[in-house]
Protein backbone atom coordinates (compact mmCIF):
# COMPACT_ATOMS: atom_id res chain seq x y z
CA UNK A 1 0.00 0.00 0.00
CA UNK A 2 1.61 3.25 -1.19
CA UNK A 3 1.36 6.19 1.19
CA UNK A 4 1.65 9.86 0.45
CA UNK A 5 4.96 11.00 1.92
CA UNK A 6 3.18 13.83 3.75
CA UNK A 7 0.53 11.82 5.58
CA UNK A 8 0.31 8.59 7.53
CA UNK A 9 -2.81 7.62 5.55
CA UNK A 10 -2.98 6.08 2.11
CA UNK A 11 -4.80 8.12 -0.53
CA UNK A 12 -7.58 5.52 -0.63
CA UNK A 13 -8.33 5.82 3.09
CA UNK A 14 -7.55 9.52 3.55
CA UNK A 15 -11.09 10.90 3.37
CA UNK A 16 -12.34 8.43 5.97
CA UNK A 17 -9.40 8.64 8.37
CA UNK A 18 -8.74 12.38 8.34
CA UNK A 19 -12.07 13.09 10.04
CA UNK A 20 -10.99 10.97 13.01
CA UNK A 21 -7.78 12.99 13.30
CA UNK A 22 -8.56 16.66 12.64
CA UNK A 23 -11.58 18.29 14.27
CA UNK A 24 -13.80 20.18 11.82
CA UNK A 25 -11.67 19.17 8.82
CA UNK A 26 -14.59 19.68 6.44
CA UNK A 27 -14.99 23.22 7.81
CA UNK A 28 -11.58 24.13 6.34
CA UNK A 29 -13.04 23.87 2.85
CA UNK A 30 -16.31 25.60 3.66
CA UNK A 31 -14.53 28.52 5.33
CA UNK A 32 -12.20 28.89 2.34
CA UNK A 33 -15.07 28.89 -0.14
CA UNK A 34 -17.05 31.32 2.01
CA UNK A 35 -14.12 33.75 2.01
CA UNK A 36 -13.64 33.52 -1.75
CA UNK A 37 -17.37 34.05 -2.32
CA UNK A 38 -16.97 37.37 -0.48
CA UNK A 39 -14.44 38.73 -2.98
CA UNK A 40 -15.63 41.54 -5.28
CA UNK A 41 -15.41 39.25 -8.33
CA UNK A 42 -15.28 35.47 -8.75
CA UNK A 43 -11.71 34.29 -9.37
CA UNK A 44 -10.72 33.61 -12.95
CA UNK A 45 -7.89 31.27 -11.95
CA UNK A 46 -7.63 29.34 -8.68
CA UNK A 47 -4.62 27.21 -7.71
CA UNK A 48 -5.08 24.64 -4.94
CA UNK A 49 -1.66 23.38 -3.81
CA UNK A 50 -1.56 20.19 -1.79
CA UNK A 51 -5.00 19.44 -3.19
CA UNK A 52 -5.01 15.91 -1.77
CA UNK A 53 -8.10 13.99 -2.81
CA UNK A 54 -9.79 17.06 -4.30
CA UNK A 55 -12.23 17.91 -1.52
CA UNK A 56 -11.78 21.68 -1.69
CA UNK A 57 -12.43 21.68 -5.44
CA UNK A 58 -15.60 19.62 -4.95
CA UNK A 59 -16.79 22.18 -2.40
CA UNK A 60 -15.89 25.18 -4.59
CA UNK A 61 -16.93 24.19 -8.10
CA UNK A 62 -20.67 24.65 -7.54
CA UNK A 63 -20.11 28.32 -6.71
CA UNK A 64 -17.49 29.07 -9.36
CA UNK A 65 -18.54 27.33 -12.59
CA UNK A 66 -16.48 29.70 -14.77
CA UNK A 67 -13.29 29.57 -12.69
CA UNK A 68 -10.25 27.73 -14.05
CA UNK A 69 -9.00 25.39 -11.32
CA UNK A 70 -5.46 23.98 -11.14
CA UNK A 71 -5.03 21.19 -8.59
CA UNK A 72 -1.46 20.36 -7.56
CA UNK A 73 -0.13 17.68 -5.22
CA UNK A 74 3.19 15.85 -4.80
CA UNK A 75 1.45 12.45 -4.53
CA UNK A 76 0.45 10.49 -7.63
CA UNK A 77 -1.94 8.47 -5.48
CA UNK A 78 -3.72 11.56 -4.14
CA UNK A 79 -4.10 12.98 -7.64
CA UNK A 80 -5.48 9.65 -8.85
CA UNK A 81 -8.21 9.77 -6.20
CA UNK A 82 -8.97 13.40 -7.05
CA UNK A 83 -9.20 12.54 -10.74
CA UNK A 84 -11.56 9.68 -9.93
CA UNK A 85 -13.88 12.05 -8.08
CA UNK A 86 -13.93 14.49 -10.99
CA UNK A 87 -13.80 12.07 -13.94
CA UNK A 88 -17.06 13.42 -15.35
CA UNK A 89 -15.76 16.99 -14.97
CA UNK A 90 -13.34 18.40 -17.53
CA UNK A 91 -12.67 21.62 -15.60
CA UNK A 92 -9.66 20.99 -13.31
CA UNK A 93 -6.07 20.76 -14.51
CA UNK A 94 -3.90 18.42 -12.43
CA UNK A 95 -0.20 18.96 -11.72
CA UNK A 96 2.22 16.68 -9.90
CA UNK A 97 4.21 19.06 -7.72
CA UNK A 98 4.58 20.44 -4.23
CA UNK A 99 4.13 24.15 -3.56
CA UNK A 100 7.86 24.78 -3.18
CA UNK A 101 8.74 23.72 -6.72
CA UNK A 102 5.54 24.42 -8.66
CA UNK A 103 6.63 26.37 -11.72
CA UNK A 104 3.61 28.35 -12.87
CA UNK A 105 4.13 31.89 -14.24
CA UNK A 106 4.31 34.94 -12.00
CA UNK A 107 1.20 36.94 -11.08
CA UNK A 108 -1.40 34.67 -12.69
CA UNK A 109 -3.74 33.38 -9.96
CA UNK A 110 -6.56 35.27 -8.30
CA UNK A 111 -6.72 32.74 -5.45
CA UNK A 112 -4.18 30.24 -4.14
CA UNK A 113 -5.20 27.83 -1.39
CA UNK A 114 -2.98 25.55 0.68
CA UNK A 115 -4.96 23.30 3.00
CA UNK A 116 -2.93 21.24 5.50
CA UNK A 117 0.10 20.84 3.23
CA UNK A 118 2.98 22.87 4.72
CA UNK A 119 3.31 21.55 8.27
CA UNK A 120 5.61 18.68 7.27
CA UNK A 121 8.19 21.22 6.09
CA UNK A 122 10.79 22.87 8.27
CA UNK A 123 10.82 26.65 8.53
CA UNK A 124 13.13 27.33 5.53
CA UNK A 125 11.11 24.97 3.33
CA UNK A 126 7.84 26.51 4.48
CA UNK A 127 9.16 30.00 3.79
CA UNK A 128 10.13 28.88 0.28
CA UNK A 129 6.69 27.35 -0.31
CA UNK A 130 4.82 30.47 0.85
CA UNK A 131 7.17 32.65 -1.21
CA UNK A 132 6.47 30.62 -4.31
CA UNK A 133 2.74 30.98 -3.77
CA UNK A 134 3.22 34.73 -3.35
CA UNK A 135 5.12 34.85 -6.66
CA UNK A 136 2.35 33.09 -8.57
CA UNK A 137 -0.44 35.22 -7.06
CA UNK A 138 -1.48 38.34 -8.93
CA UNK A 139 -1.41 41.73 -7.14
CA UNK A 140 -4.61 41.97 -5.13
CA UNK A 141 -4.99 38.17 -5.11
CA UNK A 142 -5.77 36.17 -1.99
CA UNK A 143 -3.77 33.35 -0.40
CA UNK A 144 -5.71 31.03 1.95
CA UNK A 145 -3.87 28.58 4.19
CA UNK A 146 -5.10 26.15 6.85
CA UNK A 147 -2.50 24.50 9.05
CA UNK A 148 -1.75 22.76 12.31
CA UNK A 149 -0.73 25.28 14.94
CA UNK A 150 1.01 25.26 18.31
CA UNK A 151 -0.07 27.15 21.43
CA UNK A 152 1.55 30.48 22.16
CA UNK A 153 3.04 29.06 25.36
CA UNK A 154 4.80 25.73 25.82
CA UNK A 155 2.99 25.45 29.17
CA UNK A 156 -0.30 25.06 27.28
CA UNK A 157 0.97 22.40 24.87
CA UNK A 158 0.28 19.26 27.00
CA UNK A 159 -3.29 20.40 27.64
CA UNK A 160 -3.87 21.15 23.96
CA UNK A 161 -2.49 17.78 22.88
CA UNK A 162 -4.60 15.96 25.45
CA UNK A 163 -7.71 17.72 24.21
CA UNK A 164 -6.88 16.60 20.66
CA UNK A 165 -6.40 13.01 21.88
CA UNK A 166 -9.80 13.15 23.57
CA UNK A 167 -11.41 14.25 20.31
CA UNK A 168 -9.78 11.40 18.41
CA UNK A 169 -10.89 8.75 20.89
CA UNK A 170 -14.44 10.09 20.71
CA UNK A 171 -14.24 9.62 16.94
CA UNK A 172 -13.20 5.99 17.24
CA UNK A 173 -9.44 5.87 17.71
CA UNK A 174 -7.95 3.87 20.55
CA UNK A 175 -6.09 5.77 23.22
CA UNK A 176 -2.83 4.33 21.89
CA UNK A 177 -3.61 5.47 18.33
CA UNK A 178 -4.40 8.97 19.59
CA UNK A 179 -1.23 9.06 21.68
CA UNK A 180 0.89 7.95 18.72
CA UNK A 181 -0.57 10.78 16.66
CA UNK A 182 0.21 13.51 19.18
CA UNK A 183 3.70 12.03 19.65
CA UNK A 184 4.40 13.09 16.05
CA UNK A 185 4.10 16.77 17.07
CA UNK A 186 7.47 18.48 16.48
CA UNK A 187 8.92 15.17 15.27
CA UNK A 188 7.13 14.45 12.00
CA UNK A 189 5.11 17.63 11.58
CA UNK A 190 6.18 21.06 12.71
CA UNK A 191 3.40 23.48 13.66
CA UNK A 192 3.85 27.23 13.95
CA UNK A 193 1.95 29.44 16.35
CA UNK A 194 -0.71 31.80 15.07
CA UNK A 195 1.67 34.72 15.55
CA UNK A 196 4.42 32.92 13.62
CA UNK A 197 2.02 32.24 10.75
CA UNK A 198 1.00 35.89 10.54
CA UNK A 199 4.62 37.02 10.75
CA UNK A 200 5.62 34.67 7.94
CA UNK A 201 2.90 36.03 5.67
CA UNK A 202 3.88 39.61 6.42
CA UNK A 203 7.59 38.93 5.91
CA UNK A 204 6.85 37.22 2.59
CA UNK A 205 5.46 40.51 1.34
CA UNK A 206 1.69 40.27 1.69
CA UNK A 207 0.07 43.65 2.33
CA UNK A 208 -2.45 42.16 4.78
CA UNK A 209 -2.53 38.94 6.82
CA UNK A 210 -5.48 37.86 8.94
CA UNK A 211 -6.87 34.93 10.94
CA UNK A 212 -9.80 33.29 9.20
CA UNK A 213 -10.69 30.46 11.60
CA UNK A 214 -9.24 28.57 14.58
CA UNK A 215 -10.14 25.57 16.72
CA UNK A 216 -8.22 22.91 18.65
CA UNK A 217 -4.71 22.88 17.11
CA UNK A 218 -5.69 24.05 13.62
CA UNK A 219 -6.16 27.51 12.17
CA UNK A 220 -6.93 29.21 8.88
CA UNK A 221 -5.36 32.40 7.59
CA UNK A 222 -5.75 34.61 4.56
CA UNK A 223 -3.40 37.16 3.07
CA UNK A 224 -3.72 39.72 0.30
CA UNK A 225 -0.90 40.46 -2.12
Amino acid sequence: MTRNKTTIYSAAEYDEKILTTLPFYDSFHRQTVDLVRSLPEPPQKWLDVGCGTGNLYLCARQYFPKTEFILADPSQDMLAVARGKTEADTSPVFMLSDSQSLNCPDNVFDVISAIQCHHYSDKPERRKAVGNCFRMLRPGGVFVVFENIRPLSEQALPLSLKRLENYQTRRGKTQEEARLHTARFDREYFPLSILEHLRLLEETGFSAAEILWASYLQAGFYAIK
